[in-house]
């Protein structure tokens, strides 16, 4: 009996020992390149909302939070490439922003009004959705960075997106901590006084 034997993707290549690695649909860069910074970051974001995701959560927050890993998702594929064109997904633009906002108004909405700054921590998802968001304004800096660097690339929606992403995963922290009847830890200023 014949049959064609299919070859297996490998994992590993070898294409990558030398420093290099290829952006999407363009050349090879140095592995420190600012825009594979800027995706990794976004790539351990994902992770980190990963980890979030593991805790038992209430469904409206779990939904959130995988649509914002696919969100995610489709970030690192733009910040892969130098030809967004010959990408065939939709890119995150303003609809992504509004339903963040919409889901940050939502929660708000239940939470005690914000009147102290708050510490990052309480219930374990929560101190996670913090780690999360810690992650994201680090990645939102990586991606101002790309767009000092190449302003012709149009990185500007990333930027909106992430930005109001950290917001939102502030208000998420809150709002467990809040459904799971924990104080939110303020910061007093300096407590030795």
């Amino acid at each position: 009996m014949l049959y064609e034997e299919q070859s297996k993707m490998k994992i590993y290549t070898r294409t990558g020992d030398a420093g290099k690695t290829g952006l999407f649909a363009g050349p090879r860069v140095a592995k420190d390149d600012l825009r594979i910074e800027a995706f990794g970051t976004v790539d351990e974001l994902n992770s980190v909302l990963g980890i979030v995701r593991s805790h038992p959560l209430d469904v409206d927050i779990a939904e959130q939070l995988e649509r914002v890993q696919a969100d995610l998702f489709t970030v690192g594929a733009r910040l892969a490439t130098t030809q967004p064109e010959r990408l065939t997904i939709r890119l995150v633009d303003e609809q992504d922003v509004a339903r963040l906002e919409n889901w940050i108004d939502a929660h708000e909405a239940s939470l005690p009004e914000l009147t102290h700054f708050i510490l990052p921590g309480g219930d374990i998802a929560a101190a996670n959705v913090h780690h999360a968001r810690t992650v994201g304004r680090r990645a939102e800096r990586h991606v101002v960075g790309l767009c000092h660097a190449y302003p012709e690339d149009g990185y500007e929606a990333v930027v909106v997106y992430l930005n109001r992403l950290s917001d939102y995963l502030f208000v998420v922290a809150r709002a467990i901590n809040h459904r799971a009847g924990i104080r939110e830890p303020i910061w007093l200023g300096d407590a030795s006084k």
